[in-house]
């Protein structure tokens, strides 16, 4: 699969399943990863793992990628109310391209004016997020609507990344 896709993480505090087990997913079917933050150089996950990081937030163009992940964690919250997040997740909606969050990092989304009318996941703390934001909550651990994928936490990432590389599959 020629496929390409950008996975922002929190500069410090990204969950270590929710970024490397899709990773590994994607890069075992040929889907080229590259890692997004807000800083250069590398970022610290919530276990002190270190991740190089290849691009900055802000230099993303939609038109590169094929899909946009926000991976979860207790320093997403770095992205809730950026407006370089919410509009590069707003051009690859309005791109027609896959949008996917997990964990808490949906909250993202929502705040983004994204998931009004549409079905979503999401860590428990962020369920209320979601509703307030017009989303269906789903409460399930991976929810497919369309071209929006969420999943509600670190026990959902290989189930996640599996229904990532579906859809990815499925757009040629």
């Amino acid at each position: 699969m020629r496929a390409k896709i950008a996975m922002v993480i929190a500069q410090n505090g990204f969950r270590d399943e929710e970024y490397w087990m899709p990773k590994e997913i994607f890069e075992t079917h040929g889907i080229q990863v590259v890692t997004i933050s807000s800083q250069a150089n590398s970022a610290a996950s919530k276990f002190g793992r270190m991740a190089q990081v290849d691009m900055l937030l802000a230099d993303v163009r939609v038109s590169d990628f094929d899909a946009l992940l926000f991976v979860g964690g207790p320093g997403t919250s770095e992205y809730f109310n950026l407006p370089q997040a919410h509009k590069a997740a707003s051009e690859f909606v309005e791109q027609g391209k896959l949008l996917t969050a997990i964990c808490i990092a949906p909250v993202i989304l929502a705040r983004a004016g994204l998931l009004k009318g549409r079905k979503a996941t999401v860590f428990p703390s962020g369920k209320d997020e979601l509703e307030k934001a017009g989303a269906i909550y789903t409460g399930h651990p991976v929810e497919v609507a369309g071209r929006l994928i969420t999943a509600s936490g670190p026990e959902a990432a290989e189930a996640f990344g599996r229904a990532i590389v579906e859809a990815l599959a499925g757009k040629d």
